[in-house]
């Protein structure tokens, strides 16, 4: 018995964690306790020396003192403030109205919605909660099929797990010893492609099932000019203006650089340019709405100012945190902090900031980081016991040997993680799981940058699964469960049950698994978005030590030793 104990300490001390978490006990104590548990076992077995346990102290204040992982309270805050001073409201509101009068606009407002919300907030919680509470009582009232509006909202939702800033590409990035910005740089086109392929899907079932998703009808449809007319082109125009603009800037961006700097610049980096053209789009038709209200010329639709106003500050905000993180001008902790900053900003100059709106978000963030925290310390003294019982070797010897290499392996990964979303959450997962997968890959070859963001976009449906999906939990908290008299129609709207939240979130679970066959098939979707190593070759890298001085100024600039004797002999003289 002593024997087989001492050859298969690791695999039994991982059964002993699933038992532990399938009993019901909390992450953080299981993580502590199993490690304690077993590094115990392991000393009176013989296996492990005593002093591994001097380590803990060291990883824990390691932990304690590790920057990267302050821009989580700082992006939770961000959000939090953002989605209690009522952007959600005011961009489902406009949106719904600006795409409302075609088939399936609302779904597409709310898949808009929810890609705007996640580069603001990252918070799913937030933002299923609040175009539940906002956007499922319209679509019931105007005919829309239920499963749809369900998964749409639900799925929507979840875009805050892969579209930076995300809470989770921060963890994966810590987990895996890579850039938190080359993360984000990662996972920034996934997040896109998964947004249109939503809207993709509800796009086709408008044009082969309009009836599931129907169009506002005229008397829903607010925003209007005087006259009745709808004040579109307006927008067009200014959206073909400040498109232009945008165009005009990322061209001439070399000699601007080169007007600003006083030096001649021939190349300016993508990101760069796509971020600093953006912007002056984005501020130009921000002028130009500010002007028009202000002296009331009447150059813009009410639609066109509305939108403008609600849709550019959480705009800027997304390029002051992003762009700033992508230019490399901030770390992703200083861009947190200054997402926070901004959110009080926009929340003060809606007026909407209170001390109790302040009270409620750091109370939650502070709740969340600490939660967060006690889970990676736990995680940590498992690993560390973990390690010490050679179980990163038993994982790579499970893992290495499956057939078909890096694409057998992935494979495999993939399965697994999807099975372990239905009873474990993407925090979860990555204090558990990844730590151990993480070694193998890195063997196989496999980039893991490009691995975290795979696994987050596979991660990002344990938010879905029926029945456990914490994103079905919190639709299901504020859809209608009882028949009830809709005030603007005066009819009787019909509950939502919980088995059509679970069947519509059945095709976006799905669309996401196809976002993972995307990225393992077309690498490219994650990588173009990094930055190109650069590649030194030293057989042409020498320096020249014979050549004379050319004077001896350059040569006391060059060589530090001659320097400091040249500033001792003129102090001498």
């Amino acid at each position: 018995m002593e024997l087989f104990l001492t050859q298969n300490l690791a695999p039994i001390m991982f059964a002993g964690l699933i038992v532990f978490l399938l009993l019901g006990f909390p992450v953080a104590f299981s993580l502590g306790a199993c490690g304690l548990f077993f590094a115990f076992v392991g000393i009176e077995l013989g296996v492990l020396n005593a002093s591994l346990l001097q380590a803990v102290p060291l990883r824990i204040f390691g932990i304690m003192e590790n920057d990267t992982l302050l821009a989580i309270p700082f992006f939770t805050l961000m959000g939090l403030i953002l989605e209690r001073s009522g952007m959600a409201e005011d961009l489902l509101e406009t949106i719904g109205q600006l795409f409302g009068p075609v088939r399936g606009g609302l779904a597409l407002a709310v898949v808009f919605v929810g890609a705007l919300l996640a580069a603001t907030t990252g918070v799913v919680a937030a933002s299923v909660i609040s175009m539940g509470l906002i956007s499922l009582p319209i679509m019931l009232r105007y005919g829309y099929d239920r499963r749809l509006a369900a998964g749409v909202i639900a799925a929507s939702g979840t875009l805050a797990q892969i579209i930076p800033p995300s809470l989770v590409l921060i963890i994966l990035a810590n987990q895996l010893g890579r850039s938190v910005g080359d993360m984000y740089k990662g996972a920034f086109l996934p997040g896109l492609l998964l947004t249109g392929c939503y809207a993709g899907y509800v796009i086709l079932l408008a044009l082969f099932k309009p009836h599931l998703v129907p169009a506002l009808p005229p008397q829903a449809r607010s925003l209007r000019e005087d006259d009745g007319r709808s004040g579109l082109p307006s927008l067009l125009t200014l959206m073909a203006i400040c498109s232009a603009a945008t165009i005009a800037v990322g061209y001439q961006m070399p000699a601007l650089h080169s007007w600003w700097s006083g030096e001649t610049v021939g190349h300016v980096a993508l990101d760069e340019t796509i971020v600093v053209a953006l912007c002056c789009g984005v501020l130009l038709a921000f002028v130009a709405a500010g002007i028009n209200k202000i002296t009331g010329l009447g150059l813009l639709s009410r639609i066109a100012e509305r939108v403008t106003f609600v849709l550019i500050p959480p705009l800027l905000l997304i390029f002051l945190v992003l762009g700033t993180i992508f230019l490399g001008v901030a770390t992703p902790t200083e861009g947190g902090a200054m997402g926070a900053l901004g959110a009080l900003i926009m929340a003060m100059l809606r007026g909407r900031l209170s001390m109790e709106l302040l009270r409620q978000a750091v109370n939650t963030t502070t709740k969340l980081s600490c939660f967060v925290m006690f889970i990676l310390l736990g995680a940590t003294i498992f690993g560390l016991t973990f390690q010490g019982v050679d179980g990163p070797v038993w994982v790579e010897h499970l893992l290495t040997g499956l057939p078909g290499g890096q694409l057998g392996f992935l494979i495999a990964v993939n399965a697994m993680i999807f099975f372990l979303a239905f009873f474990l959450d993407f925090f979860e997962l990555s204090f558990i799981v990844v730590p151990l997968l993480a070694p193998v890959a890195a063997k196989l070859g496999i980039d893991l940058i490009w691995f975290g963001v795979l696994l987050g976009i596979n991660m990002q449906t344990s938010f879905m699964h029926p029945p456990f999906g914490f994103a079905l939990f919190y639709l299901r908290s504020v859809a209608p469960a009882n028949e009830y008299l809709d005030k603007v129609s005066q009819k009787m709207i019909q509950p939502v049950t919980t088995m059509q939240i679970y069947r519509g979130a059945v095709p976006f679970v799905l669309i996401q698994l196809l976002m993972v066959l995307l990225v393992i098939c077309f690498p490219g979707i994650v990588s173009s978005g990094l930055d190109k190593d650069v590649v030194y070759d030293l057989d042409k890298v020498h320096m020249d030590i014979d050549a004379p001085p050319q004077n001896t100024d350059e040569t006391s600039a060059d060589d530090p030793l001659k320097a400091f004797q040249d500033s001792l002999t003129q102090e001498k003289k």
